[in-house]
């Protein structure tokens, strides 16, 4: 049988920028395991399956796979998901659509824009992220991420879980030297978080930017998952949330954060997080981006 696939990059507005995804089309037939396959096979850090939605007022339903696991959300996958299924049912210039997609996680609510050439995405956060503290050994993380202790912290942040649907250990980092300096040992990482039930990976940040515009650059190593580092991280911005929340206290009213990522690795990404706040609380968040088709193709599976 065969099935049509587009290959993206999202949360850039160039080829060969952002984090690439593969979305495959017509995936009637293929169970889990046989997902799970074809995602190794295209070996990006995520791969996404679109089936019919089971509400018809939805667009359709996705499952979303890294190389060695099934994800109920994530971020670039769902914006690249949407600005590709609106670009196929004809979204014109000018033109503003709301759709739904159907995750693991529930329903995802997403708005579509096509500006003059480029196509943009927000969705809103299915869940509003929670926020942990953990105890870390300050010598094993260092050592976990090829740091010295010095490295480690900025301003009063602490080490936390931040979880929007997908949990993800948050580690404030010094300034740019050193994040720009983590280099993962593996076997450490596990260490360092065994018996906390945390997976092995790792958000770390900085409010130190290469450009004047962001306002947080990140990087996300999560090898456990199959990904050895991450370009861009919707998902987990989403999650950040709870620790810009806590730790850098915005005002009441809305706020839209630059977050950039992957530029060590030659592919950056700009990912917008706006909040809504209101008495001090967090009521509502989206997490926004734009995508490029870089290929499409045929799977003969």
């Amino acid at each position: 049988m065969t099935r049509q696939y587009f290959t993206l990059d999202v949360f850039t507005d160039k080829p060969l920028g952002g984090n690439p995804l593969a979305v495959v089309l017509d995936s009637d037939g293929l169970d889990g395991e046989r997902m799970q396959a074809i995602a190794g096979e295209f070996n990006l850090s995520e791969t996404v399956f679109v089936s019919p939605p089971a509400d018809n007022l939805n667009r359709a339903s996705i499952r979303i796979f890294t190389p060695k696991k099934e994800l109920p959300f994530a971020g670039h996958p769902t914006v690249g998901t949407a600005i590709l299924v609106s670009m196929l049912d004809g979204l014109e210039a000018g033109q503003v659509r709301d759709i739904v997609l159907e995750e693991k996680v529930g329903p995802v609510p997403c708005q579509v824009k096509y500006g003059s050439e480029l196509f943009h995405a927000q969705f809103s956060l299915p869940k509003l992220p929670s926020l942990k503290i953990v105890d870390l050994d300050a010598e094993l993380l260092a050592e976990a991420i090829g740091l010295s202790p010095d490295q480690l912290g900025t301003g009063g942040h602490k080490n936390t879980v931040c979880d929007a649907g997908v949990p993800f250990p948050t580690v404030p980092l010094a300034n740019l030297s050193a994040i720009d300096a983590v280099r993962i040992d593996e076997a450490a990482l596990a260490r360092c978080f065994a018996g906390l039930g945390i997976a092995p990976e790792i958000y770390v940040y900085t409010k130190q930017c290469v450009n004047s515009d962001s306002d947080y650059h990140v990087r996300l190593f999560a090898p456990a998952l199959g990904i050895a580092e991450d370009p861009a991280t919707g998902s987990a911005a989403a999650s950040f949330a709870a620790q810009i929340m806590a730790y850098d206290k915005p005002t009441d009213g809305y706020h839209t954060l630059i977050i950039e990522q992957g530029i060590e690795m030659g592919r950056p990404s700009r990912i917008e997080l706006a909040m809504k706040i209101s008495n001090g609380i967090l009521e509502s968040a989206s997490i926004g981006g734009s995508a490029v088709i870089v290929s499409e193709g045929i799977l003969r599976i």
